[in-house]
Formats: C-alpha cells, structure tokens, sequence
C-alpha cells in the first residue's frame, strides 16, 4: 500500500515524538536537593589537598556535578572515583568531561539518589550540598563510613560536628570554608 507523503510525514512525525518523549522520561528519581553550582578550581584544589587523598584511595562526590572534584583527584592523586548524581544530565557531563581528561575508565558513574547510594567503599566522601542535606546526610555517613574515611564539605558544616581541620578563603568577595572530617 502506498501512503500519500502528507500520511508519510504525519506518520514520521508521531514515531519521532514518541521516540523524543521515550528518551526524555524522567528516571523516576526525584528532584534534586541543590541546584548545580560547579566549585571554582581553587576551592577543588583546596578540598582535593585537604583530604589528603592517596594514590588507589576511592573519592566518592555526592552530587558530583560536571565531575571536576573527583576528575582532578583521579588525575592528580592517582585516585580512583565515583561520580553520584540524581540529574542524569550532569552525570552524562560527569562521564563526557573524564573521556576528555582520558581517566573515565577509573571513575564510576551513578545516576542515583545520594542517600540511596552505598557509601562503605568510599575512603573520601566530597560534598557541596546544603546545610540541611549535610545534616539529614549525618546518620548515613556514620553508619556506612570505615574508620579513617574523611568527609569534605565546601562552604556547609555538619552543625555540631568538630572538623578536624577548616580552610578559609574569599571567592568572589565572600568567605568560603572548606571542612574536614575524619570518621572514627
């Protein structure tokens, strides 16, 4: 059977937008707790040195963004990495900016809730959240961190969490502090 080319084209046109309409579905994730703000590099430098992260050490950043933290810990330090992000965009982000640094082959990339995820093998757990998230992230970080296992949050604390060791630095003419935790 022969279809006239107005039928042709109505037809291409429904398969393209079920098609569009299939690859845009949501993840069935909910939305994220923070809107992306990417770190500026010296506040990643910053949180990299502070965490003191050793060659083959595994750097998980929760709401990892386009990926620059656990990027530059992988290709500085030697590191190993895990990208979590509930925006599968950024992690397509995440994932295209490592092939370009030639390093995606030694970072993890999960599209996945941050409080969902498990932490046990993390040796360095990065954030840049809120300070509500940085709490509610709490009881998840004691429970599932080794000993030993660091925690980095920019600009948030943990309330009544001492960190073992606070940065300072002014970022566009606003103080800025970089926390460190050490979990016992």
């Amino acid at each position: 059977m022969k279809l006239l080319p107005s039928l042709r084209t109505l037809l291409f046109f429904i398969a393209a937008l079920s098609l569009a309409a299939a690859c845009a579905a949501p993840t069935g994730l909910r939305a994220p707790d923070v809107p992306y703000e990417p770190s500026a590099p010296q506040v990643v430098q910053t949180m990299i040195e502070l965490a003191g992260i050793r060659p083959g050490e595994l750097v998980f950043d929760l709401g990892c963004g386009d990926g620059r933290v656990v990027i530059a810990a992988v290709r500085e330090r030697d590191a190993r990495g895990v990208c979590i992000d509930i925006d599968p965009r950024r992690i397509e982000e995440a994932r295209a900016n490592a092939a370009r640094a030639g390093i995606a082959d030694r970072i993890q990339f999960i599209n996945q809730d941050l409080f969902e995820v498990d932490l046990r093998r993390a040796d360095v757990v990065m954030l840049f959240l809120w300070p509500q998230v940085n709490l509610k992230l709490r009881p998840k970080l004691r429970a599932e961190l080794k000993p030993g296992a660091r925690v980095v949050s920019h600009w948030h604390d943990m309330g009544d969490w001492t960190p073992d060791r606070t940065v300072r630095m002014t970022l566009d003419g606003r103080e800025r502090a970089i926390y460190l935790w050490t979990l016992r």
